[in-house]
């Protein structure tokens, strides 16, 4: 199983704007050029964590992106969603009747996964970030 690396770089945005304890807004530059990506592939990623409420756009001269949620309700599954979407990992293809053993087993695995993601909070990470 793998991440897209829209995931990855949207997670490290996140934990950059989370770790800022500042609300004045980032610029996108400054956002791809400490992770040596696009502009503009970095812009259509923030453009989904805009659509779910994680941050704000800010235009004008000193505009960029900043939180529009309290940091410490952020997790890595909301990261997550906004970028992957929320379908399941392993879906079977097969016609078993009412349940696929295969997929019972998946989906507690996933299931698992996701709650381990949802404890997980990039506020928690960037105490981290800040004092290492």
């Amino acid at each position: 199983m793998k991440f897209t690396k829209a995931t990855n770089y949207a997670l490290h945005t996140m934990l950059m704007l989370v770790a800022d304890s500042s609300v004045k807004p980032v610029g996108v530059q400054q956002l791809a050029e400490s992770q040596n990506v696009s502009p503009t592939y970095l812009s259509k990623i923030l453009t989904r964590l805009v659509k779910a409420g994680m941050i704000e756009s800010v235009s004008g001269a000193n505009g960029g992106y900043r939180l529009s949620r309290n940091k410490d309700d952020i997790t890595f599954l909301d990261i997550i969603h906004a970028i992957e979407g929320t379908n399941s990992l392993f879906d079977c293809d097969f016609a078993h009747g009412s349940e696929c053993l295969i997929q019972a087993v998946m989906r507690d695995a996933e299931e698992k996964m996701e709650r381990h993601l949802k404890n997980a909070k990039l506020v928690d990470l960037a105490h981290k970030h800040t004092q290492g």
